[in-house]
């Protein structure tokens, strides 16, 4: 083989080896690609297991980024935004101002009614059926006097009670502290430089509506004037000719009616300390007395069985017959409206249209005697809580009767008996009806007739609780 032969022949082996060389380079290259590439591909499957469990944790970032971006706003959005809020504050004030005045007119508009019905007589409250009898226990006695309770008066503002007696004296109570709070003492005759005071039975008191005037009669024709606050004495009314036995003040004035067993009626100005004019026209000595706001008052004839209602500027008067006993007591309900008692056991309502009672209830507490002889219980005082269908009645038959006038008063319902020994000579409710005063005595006001010696001489304050009102439709 020649040298240029030879050289050929390893050219190609060398080459070919280059080759081989070239191609188990590519193949190793491949290899190795392969192998990134399986292993790039195991690290994106990993990558895709690992971010199922990943992306759980980063979803809610996710959220709350987005979230924050969301409330992210312009300064002109934000303008936009708290002026709607202030908007609607504004409107929620104004609906809320426009149903407090709307409620405010209601209750404006519901006291000019009540206001046009009391002024017209029409105005009748129902508050009798809430009323609950009271417990025995309940009932507040307040002992200081030695004689029989003829009356008693209520302060306006129900924080004290006036007292008077047989004994001739006046105490006055404190209604919270059940305590004494002054003793108008009796005025012993012939004795110079002692206290004013009354000196025989005290049969009528009165205060005035502003509390300020305190006026009683006695049996000596005289009608004493108080300070009602600190019972000083102020002036002393005569003209009278017999017992003065009944005293009431005008509403809203100081206009003083007295009554008297000489028949008439007279007219004072306690302001003034002056005496107005007298009228006349009852048969027989008069018993009692009331007034509210009208320049009018009623009396109870006593035995000449006539209820008369007096108008002061014409000096007329209108006469009512119903009872066949003697009349003892009266009470104005309102201003169009009256409850009388007699001794012949009947309570009747009256209107003053009418001359006739609207309602007339005989043996209102029963009767007392042997069998066949039986005769009705005395009715010695009545009350009525003002411009309400609520009525109360005293006698000796040992309770207090509760009463509730019907629709147009044109019928009396017992309510309750209030347990109570002795003769009931006066009644009065509170201002607010919350308690009823009562006072007892062992004998009669107007005479002795009879003697409870079980009776005890005291002022009995009855509280008077009402029973919930059953609740409205969806409360």
């Amino acid at each position: 083989m020649s040298a240029a032969a030879a050289a050929r022949k390893r050219g190609r082996s060398a080459s070919g080896a280059g080759a081989g060389a070239g191609a188990g380079k590519r193949r190793r290259k491949a290899d190795s690609a392969g192998e990134k590439g399986k292993s790039k591909g195991g690290g994106k499957m990993n990558e895709e297991i690992s971010s199922d469990s990943e992306s759980e944790s980063l979803a809610p970032r996710r959220t709350e980024e987005e979230e924050e971006e969301e409330l992210e706003e312009t300064a002109q959005e934000k303008k936009l935004r708290l002026a709607k809020l202030y908007l609607e504050q504004l409107r929620q004030q104004e609906e809320e101002k426009a149903e407090a005045q709307a409620f405010e007119e209601d209750q404006v508009a519901g006291r000019l009614k009540e206001d046009v019905l009391e002024q017209r007589g029409r105005l009748q409250k129902s508050v009798a059926k809430e009323i609950q009898a009271p417990a025995p226990a309940d009932i507040q006695v307040l002992r200081g006097h030695q004689l029989s309770i003829t009356c008693v008066v209520i302060t306006p503002d129900d924080s004290a009670i006036f007292s008077a007696a047989k004994d001739c004296t006046i105490i006055k109570w404190s209604v919270e502290s059940r305590r004494k709070l002054h003793v108008i003492p009796r005025a012993k005759k012939g004795v110079e430089g002692q206290p004013p005071g009354h000196g025989s039975h005290i049969l009528c008191m009165a205060i005035s509506s502003d509390g300020k005037y305190l006026a009683s009669g006695d049996r000596s024709k005289l009608i004493f004037i108080w300070e009602a606050q600190s019972c000083r004495h102020l002036y002393t009314f005569t003209g009278h000719r017999d017992a003065v036995s009944g005293l009431a003040f005008r509403r809203g004035t100081h206009q003083l009616y007295s009554t008297s067993h000489d028949r008439s009626v007279k007219v004072w100005n306690v302001a003034e300390n002056s005496y107005v004019e007298t009228l006349f026209g009852h048969q027989d000595a008069v018993a009692a007395l009331d007034a509210l706001s009208r320049e009018c008052c009623v009396t109870a004839g006593g035995r000449d069985g006539t209820v008369r209602v007096w108008k002061i500027p014409e000096e007329s008067q209108l006469v009512f017959y119903g009872h066949q006993g003697s009349i003892d007591s009266i009470q104005l309900i309102n201003e169009e409206h009256m409850v009388s008692g007699a001794d012949d056991g009947s309570v009747a309502l009256w209107g003053l249209s009418k001359k006739r009672p609207l309602a007339l209830q005989r043996e209102a507490h029963g009767l007392q005697g042997e069998p066949g002889l039986e005769q009705p219980f005395w009715v010695s005082s009545v009350a009525a809580l003002l411009n309400t269908d609520l009525v109360a009645t005293g006698s000796h038959s040992s309770r207090v009767r509760l009463w509730q006038c019907g629709e147009g008063f044109r019928r009396l319902d017992p309510l309750c008996d209030i347990p109570l020994v002795g003769f009931i000579n006066s009644l009065k409710f509170s201002t607010s009806g919350d308690f009823l005063v009562a006072g007892v005595g062992q004998e009669h006001r107007l005479g002795r007739w009879w003697r409870i010696k079980e009776a005890r001489n005291s002022v009995c304050i009855i509280p008077l609780r009402r029973a919930p009102r059953p609740p409205t439709a969806g409360s």
